[in-house]
């Protein structure tokens, strides 16, 4: 799979993804991506639960930081989420749903 730079421009997200994927190879990376994507939901889920919204803020943390910890520890690359934010966040949860659905190992 050829890499795309980072200065490359993605027309769709049809387009991103098949890079966004080719930066998320390492296992751990998956899983540490899977697990932060849990830890949004888990917070997203206490805010609405308890009505303390500060679970919010920690949402955020939770889902970047083990993100974060996969690319820099794993991958030995730099997050997308620097150079195409919304393709990225887009790319966590569709990498998320394939992961559920077999469709991407872990």
């Amino acid at each position: 799979m050829q890499h795309a730079t980072h200065t490359e421009h993605f027309a769709n997200f049809a387009e991103f993804y098949p890079y966004y994927l080719s930066e998320h190879q390492h296992i751990m990376s998956r899983r540490l991506h899977f697990i932060g994507s849990l830890g949004v939901i888990g917070c997203v889920a206490m805010a609405i639960a308890t009505g303390n919204w500060l679970w919010l803020p920690l949402a955020v943390v939770c889902g970047y930081g083990f993100a974060w910890v996969g690319h820099y520890a794993f991958e030995k690359n730099r997050p997308a989420t620097f150079r195409h934010p919304i393709y990225s966040l887009m790319g966590d949860w569709v990498m998320f749903s394939d992961i559920c659905r077999g469709n991407i190992s872990l």
